[in-house]
């Protein structure tokens, strides 16, 4: 047995009339019940915990300014309010004390609340105007005596500084519908004091709305341009990088290339091989080959649009001379000191160090120009260093023949590159080349961490600056930080 057919159920009574759907309301009676809807909603929903006043200094400090003047302003509305409405207006004094508090104590609400201190206050203002409908008329001004219309604009200064601007609205239209109710309501007793408030309060909440949203505005510029600035540095970073990898390119495919070469040559100037071993030969260099196909495909990747393909060799150590040449030419004495015996140095830190120096040099040329500035590549490590931490020259035989000046069986091998320059004598000029990668200390830093090194750069006492490169000689595994100050 259904529950629908059960005795005295309501739907299934056949002596009550069946009721239709419900109409619905036509589309004007719709947008009025939503405009109602929202209207209510912005008088009782107020900012969030993250809306802030533009005060001037820290939030802390602000709030403890507010909170002194609104305790003051309270401890002398409250006695004032409390006497012209007992002996002006001739309430009893317990109403007219009463009063006084509920109008103008809620204003210690209004640094954190506001929103709830209108609601406390325009009830208490509005209750008021109608209990002095009750006094003999006199001279006073009513509906709206002088000092609530001083705690309600304090009030609206506060509202118009942290909520939004339906709630500001909404505000001066309840404020707007009450004074012109009270004034129609006794119009023989009105002084025009209901217009006055209207017309200030609105003054008030406009002004401190536009102060307000200005605040906003200014904020979220800041934090947009902070936002684009650490983008900015992200994509700088990553352009470096790639660039980085296209120079390495070049590196590694020369190796690449003199393997698959001597791979290829090997059964041909090696008699005697077993046919494993030309097997093995040939399996290297199809690998080789693979491999820098492979190679030119990610070169490919890495290549930007605007990136230009380099036909130049990569520079090493032995194009300083002409990097120094170039900057004495742009106005800027530089001396160059290349510690002998580094000729034989790996590709990739020979390469490091000549980008490092022709950034610091550029970077001189644009904020110091015509400053002396000095160029010193040394090598060092732990075994071949004199008591002072001097290098000292290590000569021995190296394979092959060729002649090594630096012991690199040490896990402490480094290069070192010094650029040192004084203080600028003239405004800033034209940057040294327009082929550097123009990102100064983001490049060189990324190079350093690149290839296990540390960096210092900094300012000197006398107004120069100094970078300092410490480059393993040895492979180091990149640890995906950034470089440690020397």
């Amino acid at each position: 047995m259904n529950a629908s057919d059960a005795p005295g159920q309501a739907g299934s009574s056949p002596t009550e009339p069946s009721r239709g759907p419900a109409k619905p309301l036509s589309v004007p009676a719709q947008a009025a019940m939503r405009g109602l809807h929202d209207f209510w909603a912005a008088l009782t929903t107020p900012a969030g915990p993250d809306a802030r006043p533009p005060v001037p200094g820290s939030r802390r400090r602000g709030r403890r300014w507010a909170y002194v003047f609104l305790i003051g302003l309270v401890a002398l509305l409250i006695p004032v309010t409390s006497n012209v409405l007992s002996q002006d207006h001739g309430l009893p004094g317990a109403v007219a004390v009463s009063l006084a508090f509920a109008q103008a104590g809620p204003l210690l609400l209004a640094v954190t609340r506001p929103l709830q201190a209108w609601w406390v206050v325009i009830v208490a203002d509005t209750a008021g105007a109608l209990l002095l409908l009750f006094t003999p008329p006199g001279q006073n001004s009513w509906p709206w005596p002088p000092m609530e219309i001083i705690g309600y604009l304090v009030l609206c200064l506060a509202l118009s500084l942290r909520e939004r601007r339906r709630t500001l609205i909404a505000v001066w239209t309840v404020t707007l519908v009450i004074s012109l109710a009270l004034g129609f309501l006794a119009q023989g007793r009105s002084d025009g004091t209901n217009v006055l408030m209207t017309v200030l309060s609105g003054i008030v909440l406009l002004l401190g709305g536009a102060l307000r949203e200005r605040g906003d505005a200014q904020r979220r510029l800041a934090e947009q341009e902070t936002i684009s600035e650490a983008e900015r540095a992200r994509r700088t970073l990553l352009e470096e990088r790639a660039r980085i990898a296209r120079e390495l390119h070049d590196v590694v495919a020369h190796h690449m290339s003199v393997i698959t070469v001597q791979a290829d040559s090997a059964p041909y100037r090696l008699s005697g091989l077993p046919p494993q071993a030309r097997e093995e030969f040939g399996s290297i260099a199809a690998t080789a080959r693979e491999s820098l196909s492979e190679m030119r495909r990610l070169l490919g990747v890495l290549r930007s649009e605007e990136a230009q393909g380099e036909r130049a060799p990569q520079p090493g150590l032995d194009r300083l001379g002409q990097l120094v040449e170039a900057t004495v030419r742009a106005g800027v004495p530089t001396e160059l000191s290349v510690e002998e015996g580094l000729s034989g140095l790996p590709q990739a830190v020979q390469l490091s160090a000549y980008r490092i120096v022709q950034e610091a040099l550029a970077n001189v040329v644009r904020h110091a120009p015509g400053a002396t500035s000095r160029v010193s590549v040394t090598g060092g490590d732990a075994e071949a260093s004199g008591g002072d931490g001097e290098p000292v020259e290590d000569s021995r035989g190296g394979r092959g023949g060729k002649r090594t000046e630096r012991t690199r069986d040490s896990a402490q091998a480094h290069l070192t590159v010094l650029v040192v320059n004084g203080p600028a004598p003239g405004p800033a000029g034209p940057p040294l080349e327009t082929a550097g990668t123009g990102h100064g200390l983001v490049g060189m830093r990324e190079r350093v961490r690149l290839i296990g090194g540390s960096l210092d750069t900094g300012p000197l006492p006398d107004g120069g600056f100094r970078v300092a490169a410490r480059i393993p000689l040895l492979p180091a595994q990149p640890t995906g930080k950034d470089p440690e100050p020397s």
